[in-house]
Order: structure tokens, then sequence, then C-alpha cells
């Protein structure tokens, strides 16, 4: 009687379902020294790692990182430049979502997504001097030494 209760105080206890979050988008190409930093933590771009909303990718002087988020939105990062994805929604069946980037330094090749298509004006790219709002399919923006 007693295995059957801890069996069943156990399966109680993980009928809930524990999702982790599901990441923005995901790394696809890695040239160069390229580094993703979350929450105080510096890991190595390596193609297949999760991005999240919130990381900051940093490419090195030989550095070059290209970035597909969940809605097919391309991001290709350049050498010497710092990206900050500040905030990823995607309703994946509505195409609904945000997209919200800072350029802190460097080069960011944009190519948008679903996001986009479905309304534009949720989706802004930011430099220390301007915020971009996304009007067509593609668009590279450049910003020079990275503001404070």
């Amino acid at each position: 009687m007693r295995a059957t209760v801890l069996v069943w105080t156990l399966a109680a206890a993980g009928a809930a379902p524990v999702y982790a979050a599901q990441p923005a988008g995901v790394v696809k190409i890695v040239k160069g020294s390229v580094a993703v930093e979350r929450a105080q933590e510096k890991h190595a771009a390596v193609p297949g790692l999760g991005v999240q909303a919130g990381d900051r990718v940093v490419t090195g002087r030989d550095g070059q990182v290209g970035i597909t988020l969940r809605d097919n939105t391309l991001l290709s990062a350049g050498p010497n430049s710092t990206v900050v994805l500040d905030e990823f929604e995607f309703d994946s069946t509505t195409h609904a979502g945000v997209v919200d980037a800072s350029v802190r330094r460097g080069t960011l090749s944009v190519v948008s997504g679903k996001i986009a298509r479905q309304s534009p004006e949720t989706v802004r790219f930011r430099t220390p001097n301007a915020m971009l709002g996304v009007r067509g399919t593609s668009f590279v923006i450049e910003v020079g030494a990275e503001a404070p």
C-alpha cells in the first residue's frame, strides 16, 4: 500500500509539466571570436546555441555570427559588434510578436521575418542615437564605438 501511495504522490507531483523557456532563436554560423553573455555568464557561441531575450552577443576583431530567430528573422553581426536582444515574443500560430534589439557597436544585417510581415510596428532596432522601425524586408545598421 505504501509503495502505491508513493507512486501516486510522485506521479501527481510530476503531473504538472515543467516548461523550459523556449529560446528566441539559435546561432547558425560562427566565425572567429563570438560570445553570448547571459546573466553575468559568458558562453562561447557555437552553432546550435540557443539565444534568449536579454542575451548580449559580442563579436571580436575576427568575429562574425549568424542567428535565426524563431520567426525566421535573420541577424548577422560583423566584427567588433555588440548586439542585445532586449525583447522577443512570437506566436507561431498568429505570427504576432515583438522583436526589440539594440546595436551598441559594430554592424548588424537584418532580414526581417514573420513578425515584421504581420505587424511591422512591433519590430524595433535601437542604436545609441536612434530607434529604427522596420518597414522593409532587409537593412544594415552600423554603429561606431560602444556607448556607455
